[in-house]
């Protein structure tokens, strides 16, 4: 498809709809809309920009709603293999929903775009579609048309052009850049496991003694946990101020475990673009030229935003907003990550119109210490499993870009995929 034919191919969303070929709806307002005291326990996910993650629903963490809302629903109601577009305050947040998708429901400020006829217009190739710079540039054009919020209304989405080549074209273009998404989902499934099966090693030895326990009860080995560091595990219990503890485990103030810091002040009007991530209270917050704290690293919010801890495996630019571990007293990067996971920060806001962490507070709480020998083996086991995380996230990096170069190029014409049929 050349650019010429690329742009005669170009269709209104307004037309697509005439034609019954294309649903763009977007949640219920006003009256229909599902009330405080709805949400909860229930069958239908209702899904916000917030709720929408590279390309991802996020049915498992969206608040639900109940069957009287569901009664009063008028539109919006998605199904497998809807693509859902955010609109408003949060714009341009893209992701397509699986066939095998649970019941959910849009928000007012979610979009769902529907494709009515497979054969005039594929859904996988409409997500590439509307990823594109073709695509994008309209919108943000549009994005800006009131006084409010960034919001590209329902009759302005409407108005927004899509190029609808041949389905042997779309299928073709779906087919190359469907791969790689497929290709970039798996790599993150297995990341996101490689973590899950760390956190429950750390679970596994540090807070519920399983390898103790097992031990205690005759065990001569546990799986995972090299035969020396079990061998030197007790094999019984002894009391403490918080409870039974593995026998010489000492529990210890956490600052004599760990010792957090006040992350640094950067202003964004004084960062240059680098390869050092920032990181605030919330999570990565951009890039900058320089770093302050050699990785890898461990974080959590200190203000604004408390109880979330990050990983960070390369060295980085704790903000102000966040406490970061400036030494390891008894303990590791990865122990560290996890340990904090673990306690309930919040209890300790001292915020009143902004959530607040003294750290002071936090570094009195009393944590089990384990033997260093221990640590040392945990530590050793967590250096492989997120040296391959990082590889596999590395390599997602890698697929995007190609992802996002080739889009254009196959939508363009300028490269030729063989046409796919049925």
């Amino acid at each position: 498809m050349t650019e010429a034919v690329f742009r005669s191919a170009m269709r209104t969303v307004s037309e697509l709809q005439d034609e019954g070929i294309l649903l763009v709806e977007d949640g219920n307002h006003g009256e229909y809309r599902p009330r405080s005291e709805e949400f909860g326990e229930g069958e239908y996910s209702f899904i916000r920009a917030a709720d929408l993650d590279s390309g991802r629903v996020l049915f498992e963490s969206a608040e639900r709603i109940n069957d009287k809302a569901m009664d009063r629903i008028r539109k919006g109601v998605g199904q497998g293999g809807d693509i859902l577009f955010s609109h408003k305050g949060t714009v341009g947040k893209l992701a397509l929903s699986p066939l095998d998708s649970p019941p959910f429901v849009c928000s007012p400020q979610t979009t769902l775009w529907r494709s009515l006829d497979q054969d005039r217009l594929d859904r996988r190739y409409l997500y590439c579609f509307m990823r594109s710079r073709a695509f994008t540039e309209q919108w943000m054009a549009r994005s800006n048309e009131t006084d409010m919020a960034a919001y590209v209304s329902l009759t302005a989405q409407r108005q927004l052009k899509v190029a609808v080549p041949t389905i042997e074209e779309q299928r073709a273009i779906a087919r190359i850049l469907g791969a790689l998404d497929e290709k970039i989902e798996q790599n993150r499934k297995t990341a996101q496991l490689l973590e899950r099966l760390a956190r429950a090693t750390f679970r596994a030895w540090f807070v519920d003694f399983e390898p103790v326990k097992a031990k205690a009860a005759g065990a001569t080995d546990f799986p995972s946990m090299p035969q020396s560091v079990f061998d030197a595990l007790p094999t019984r219990f002894v009391d403490s101020d918080i409870g039974p503890v593995p026998e010489g485990w000492e529990v210890l103030r956490l600052d004599e475990i760990i010792l957090l810091q006040r992350g640094f002040d950067l202003p964004k009007q004084s960062r240059t673009d680098g390869a050092h991530p920032v990181f605030a209270a919330s999570g990565l917050n951009g890039w900058h030229s320089e770093w302050k704290v050699r990785g890898p690293g461990v974080t959590t919010g200190r203000s604004g935003v408390l109880g979330q801890v990050h990983f960070v495996d390369r060295d980085f630019w704790p903000l102000n907003t966040s406490l970061w571990v400036k030494e390891y007293k008894r303990s590791n990067p990865w122990h560290a990550y996890f340990l904090l996971e673990t306690l309930d920060l919040a209890q300790f806001n001292a915020g009143s119109a902004v959530p607040t962490l003294n750290r002071n507070h936090v570094h009195s709480l009393p944590i089990v210490a384990p033997p260093d020998k221990l640590l040392e083996a945990f530590g050793q086991t967590c250096t492989s499993t997120f040296s391959l995380d990082r590889q596999l996230r590395t390599e997602v990096d890698t697929l995007a870009a190609m992802r996002d170069y080739l889009l254009p190029k196959l939508l363009g014409g300028d490269v030729r995929v063989e046409a796919v049929h049925g």
